[in-house]
Order: structure tokens, then sequence, then C-alpha cells
């Protein structure tokens, strides 16, 4: 019977490599459900590999979960075969885990842990504890665990340190850095983890470094979430330069490996001629291996008919094509962080929020439509095809990548609605928004943190176009929805610029209720930005009140650590316009000139039009002041024509029928939802609207977690959801 079994084997393998699934699964079913009986462990090699190909290729895991199941019962009837019961707890782990049925994952695992304990000697046996590890500190990290998390991941650190193992040990360094920034709470400790990261990979030899391309991401991508934290916009931004740099490069490698590829179909379908010429069918056979030679030179021999790696299986995720997994580990672990089109579309993500800041509006807008694109593309594959597709409509193992997607979709058009904003193109902002509460309204339970994300911005909306009391309504709910006191604290800030802009003395005094608790508390936070916002608003404030010099003092604070730290352009050009005001108004008329100039020459390169208008204006009292005339009436005809400018802008915004339901008093209302398979999704990564710390496959989060990135129209801050 072991005949017949390998026989079946073999076939399932050929149906497999033509992609007939159904056929491939049907000639290992017959083995399972044949009358005659084989042995236990070729029943047991047999059900794994069936749940194996169900995962890979299907969303079907309840049939996997099965196999595996019985595989399990089979095995305890069986003292040996280390190998086969730990890739049955691993399989069935990871079936558990779609499920989410986190209760059961653990005990597997912890099963599995004691198994590698008693019996897994050597290497293989120390690598399956790496691999137990792994999957349980994500299963800790779901219930929020995240010491627990930790601890597991610390435990599989040192178990790749003494296999002596450099990448594997950068895995758990990573992702120990990854929990540390889900859960900030002493940043000594995740600067440990930090320079631990940059420790071990240094310590991994330069040519391997170039194969661990999953592993450079991810360490990358880590590493500006740390610096965008603590505001090193200046490393930051090297980082990112970088990535895009490897991004390319791979980019243009694959595309590269593609085209070989398409010339080996062609090769391999003329050698499938049976009347093929003799001296035909030798020159076809040479260059057929020299076709494979410089593929494996570029991706290595496993891509090209071999057989993939089966741990772990893709958890229902569509099948990609060799070259675009991104992996983390070695088998059996060879866990990938985020798809390669995810990871990707994050580097632009992060070209974007360092490029929009600095008013390179014409390659970020570049950016962000290709993310689009990729996203939407990719969303396509899990089912989300149209308009038409909802919540309930999702595949259940579909919901947990499908999230992911959908949250970085949602990061793109925030920065759309910024950038449209900072342009004055409000038309086109409206567009955004009102397509991310499109995607809320369809996804409202998968994208819940992004209803305080979209009420900020309908405040930042609403500011733009001059509807203040609006503006500071929104800003204020976008506050009361995220548990982020960080958040909170720029969401009240805005709050009160808008109230300040209004300009009565009741409005004053709300401003400063929501500025004085932020003030008085800003050294508390991780990093500038609360406090260069916070000083901006103050002396704004200070500055309407007409306590001139302290305002002054305020000022120049915030513009001193806003120009070295963050090197926001645009909040730059704002603190230049209110000090260049007040100096006019002390009558300092030489630093007024020297100051407004700067300030001008900033707006202008952002195509900031209101801030450009302000400026002007002041501009226009100083040659008042100073007595020149010809100054002055060029100047005046300027800011006409940019007030003119801003007018039709403005009235092509009114003029919108969104324009009033952007800016009504009143929350999106949309239809919650409480189907059983989305509670998963609430568990997992695309509840998190932090996607400057992605979320990934292997470490999810329970619940969502604070931003730390700046979002600047004026100077916004995207916020999560509570409750």
């Amino acid at each position: 019977m072991d005949g017949v079994a390998e026989g079946l084997w073999e076939l399932a393998d050929l149906h497999e490599k033509n992609g007939e699934i159904a056929k491939s699964v049907k000639c290992l079913e017959a083995i399972c459900q044949s009358t005659v009986s084989f042995l236990p462990v070729i029943e047991v090699k047999t059900r794994l590999r069936i749940a194996t190909m169900l995962l890979k290729h299907s969303h079907n895991v309840n049939h996997a979960k099965s196999h595996l199941e019985r595989s399990q019962l089979l095995l305890k009837s069986i003292p040996s075969c280390f190998e086969l019961k730990c890739r049955a707890y691993s399989l069935l782990s990871q079936c558990y885990h779609v499920v989410g049925a986190v209760s059961s994952q653990k005990q597997l695992l912890n099963k599995g842990l004691e198994l590698t304990a008693t019996f897994g000697e050597g290497f293989s046996g120390k690598l399956w504890s790496c691999n137990f590890n792994s999957q349980l500190a994500n299963a800790l990290i779901i219930e929020g665990d995240y010491q627990g998390s930790i601890s597991a991941l610390e435990h599989g650190y040192v178990c790749a340190s003494e296999m002596y193992y450099p990448e594997l040990q950068m895995f758990f360094a990573t992702s120990v850095l990854h929990v540390h920034l889900m859960q900030w709470e002493d940043g000594s400790l995740v600067e440990g983890a930090v320079n631990r990261c940059n420790g071990v990979w240094e310590s991994i030899d330069h040519d391997k470094r170039q194969q661990c391309l999953g592993l450079f991401f991810y360490n990358e991508l880590l590493h500006i979430f740390y610096l965008l934290r603590i505001c090193d916009y200046k490393n930051a931004g090297q980082h990112v330069d970088k990535l895009d740099a490897a991004m390319k490069t791979d980019s243009q490698k694959m595309q590269h490996v593609r085209e070989l590829s398409k010339e080996l179909n062609i090769v391999n379908e003329g050698l499938s001629q049976p009347d093929l010429p003799h001296r035909d069918r030798a020159t076809l056979s040479s260059r057929r291996i020299i076709l494979e030679e410089e593929i494996n030179n570029f991706i290595g021999p496993s891509s090209i008919g071999g057989q993939e790696a089966l741990e772990p299986a893709y958890f229902g995720n569509v099948k990609r094509e060799f070259g675009e997994k991104l992996e983390l580990a070695p088998p059996p672990i060879d866990g990938e962080w985020l798809p390669k089109s995810a990871v990707y579309s994050l580097v632009d993500l992060m070209v974007v929020v360092f490029g929009r800041p600095k008013g390179l509006f014409k390659e970020c807008g570049k950016r962000i439509q290709s993310g689009l694109n990729t996203i939407q593309a990719e969303l396509v594959k899990y089912g989300i095809a149209d308009g038409a597709t909802a919540e309930v409509d999702l595949q259940h193992s579909a919901i947990w990548m499908a999230g992911v997607y959908l949250m970085i979709l949602m990061q793109f058009l925030e920065n759309k609605v910024a950038m449209e904003l900072t342009r004055s193109e409000f038309v086109e902002a409206q567009e955004a928004l009102l397509e991310m509460r499109d995607w809320f309204n369809r996804f409202p339970t998968i994208l819940q943190a992004c209803e305080s994300l979209i009420e900020m911005l309908r405040g930042q909306y609403a500011h733009c176009v001059a509807c203040y009391s609006e503006a500071a309504f929104h800003f204020v709910e976008a506050a009361k929805l995220t548990e982020s006191k960080s958040a909170q604290a720029i969401c009240e800030v805005y709050a009160a610029v808008s109230y300040i802009c209004i300009g009565d003395p009741d409005s004053y005094a709300k401003a400063l209720e929501l500025i004085g608790p932020v003030y008085r508390t800003i050294d508390s936070f991780v990093g500038v930005r609360e406090k260069t916002t916070a000083l901006f608003a103050y002396g704004f404030l200070l500055m309407r009140q007409e306590n001139l010099q302290e305002a002054r003092v305020r000022l120049a604070s915030g513009l001193q650590t806003t120009h070295t730290t963050l090197g926001n352009l645009q909040l730059v050009s704002q603190y230049l316009t209110v000090l260049g005001n007040l100096a006019l108004a002390l009558h300092d008329t030489v630093q007024a000139r020297e100051i407004l100039r700067s300030s001008l020459t900033l707006a202008k390169k952002l195509y900031d039009i209101p801030t450009q208008i302000w400026v002007l204006s002041n501009l226009t009292a100083l040659y008042e002041q100073v007595g020149e005339k010809g100054s002055e009436m060029e100047n005046r005809e300027y800011e006409k024509k940019k007030v003119d400018d801003l007018q039709k802008r403005l009235a092509n915004a009114y003029a919108s029928t969104h324009h009033l339901e952007l800016i009504e008093k009143s929350k999106f209302q949309v239809r919650r939802l409480n189907e059983v398979d989305i509670k998963r999704a609430i568990a997992g990564p695309s509840t998190r609207v932090d996607l400057d710390i992605p979320e990934s496959i292997g470490l999810s989060s329970s619940t969502p977690q604070p931003s730390s990135r700046l979002m600047d129209v004026d100077i916004g801050r995207r916020v999560t959801r509570k409750g």
C-alpha cells in the first residue's frame, strides 16, 4: 500500500504544479477515505499535505482544521515522528489563529513547547521551539498580554543565540522591538530594543544580509516608526531613503526575473512539442539551462518548479508568485511580516509622510496614486472588488489581511486630504474625505479606528474653508473618540486654534480652557509634536489678546523646536507669519520684513494660499508703516489676486453638494454590525489606525493603539477610536 500512497502523492504534486488544486486534493483524500487501511504515518502525512494545500490555496480553514485535528489523534498512538508532530502542532495552531480560537491555540503551542523540551534535540528541535515561541507571542499579543509576548520572544531569541544563528536572532530582536513600539511604556526599553537590533544586524555577514530582504525592510520600517515617535526626523529620513532605494532595486530585479520567466515559459512550450528537431531541442535545452541559472541567481533555486516550503501556510491569503514573499526567518518559521505589496505601499507612504511637509507635492501625488492603485488591486484578491462588497461578504480568513490593506488605503487617503487642503484644492480634498467616509461605511468594524481620524479631517476641512465653529466641533469629537492622551492633546489644541480664529472673548475663553491643560503637561509627552503645537496655539492666543511680549517668547521657543526637530515647513511658515505680525505690532519693522519674507517664500513653496494672503496683508501694512508706497501698491495688487483666487476656490467648495454634509455638526452615521466573523477583525491588526507602526501577520494587536505621527494640514494628528 505504500506504493499506492506514493503514486497518489506524486499525482497530487503534478496536479498542484498545473494549478489543478481540486484534483490534487481529491488524490490525497482518496488515501484518507480508502476502505483499505494505510499505515497511520502515511495517513498523517497525507492529511498534513491536504491541510497545507487548503490553507495555501483556499479559505477553507475549517476543513484544514479537521484534517489536522484527525492527524493529532493519529499521532498520539505513534511514539516517534517528532517532525510530523511539530508540523501538525504548527499548522493546527495557525488554523486556530485564523478562526480566533486563541485559548486553544495557546494550549496547543504550550504542548508543542513541552514536546521540543522533552524530545527536541539538536538544531531541528531548537528551530521548532523558535516556531512555537513565535506563534505563542502572537497569540498573547491578541489577548493584550504584551509582557507575556515579549517573554516568549525572548525565549526564542535565547534559543536562536544557542544555535549561533544571527538571522534568527534578528527575527526575534525585531519582533521584540515591534511589541515595545505597540505598547510604549518605557522609552529606555524601546531604545535598548533598537540598539540590540542594530548590534545583531551588524553581526550578520554582509553577503547573508543581502539575502535577508524581509528582515531588512522589517527592521528599517521599525526604526522609522521609532524615530518618528521620538521626532528624530533627520535620521528617520535617512532610513526612508535607504528603503526607497532598496525597493526600487528589488522592483527592477523582479521585473527582469519576470521577463526571464516569460522567456523560460516559451522555451518550455517549445520543448513540449513531440516532433521538435534534435538540433532545435538541443538549442532550447541549452537556453533553458541558462535561463534557470539566471533566475536562480536572482531568487534561488526553490522558486522554479520546486516545492515551496510548507511552513507556515498562507492562512487563506492569495498565493503569490515567486519573489513576492518577504520572508523573515528560515523554515519551519518561514513567516512574513506583510506581503511585499503591502510593505512596498508602506515605503511609498513613508516617502509621502516625509515629503508632504516639505512641499514635495508632485512626488507625493505620484506615490499616493501608486499606493492606492496597488492596494485596490490587492483588495480585489480578497473579494473587495466593488462598492457592493461589505464586511459580511468577506471570507473569514480574508478579514485579517484585507483589514491591513484597508488601513493602509486610509492612510494614503488621509495624506491626500492633507495635501489637497494645504494647496487649497478644497474640492479634491472633499472627494478624498468622502472616499474615506465611504470605505468606513462599508467596513465600519474593521475600520472603526478611522472614525476619529475622519472627524479630525472634517475639522481640518472646516477650518481651511473658514467654518471655524464647525471645525472646533469636529476636533472636540475626534478627541472624545480616542484613548490616546497625546492624540487628545493635539485635537484639543486644534479646536483651540479654531476658537481663536472665531475671534470673540467667549471663544478665547474656550480656547484657553483647551490649551491650558495641554500646555501644563507638554513635557510629559514623547517627542515634541505636542509641545510645538501647544506653543503655537498659546502664542497665537496671547497675540490675539495683545499680550505681545509673552506671545513672542512662546512663539520663538516653539519655532526653534519646530525648525530643528520636525522639519515641517508649513508649521514653520505659520510660526514665522505670527512672529512677523508680532514684530510689526511692536514696530520692529526690520525684523518683521525679514521674517515675513521668509514666511512668504515657504508659503509659496507649499502652494499655501491662505498663509500667503496672511503674510501679504502684513507686508502691505509694513510698507504702509515705513512709507514705501510703490511696494505697498504692488503688494496690495498681488494680495488681491491671491484673495480672488482663494475666493473662487472657496466658492467652488461651498457650491459642492457635499460641503454641508462634511461640516455638519454631527458624526457620520454608519450601520454597526455584530457579525461573529467580524469579531476576529476587532482583535486583529486592522483596527489600528496607527499604521506608522503597521501590524504584522506575526504580531497583531488586541486594542487600537495611539498614533505616533504628526499629520499636518496645520498641525494634525491621526487618532484612534475609543471603545
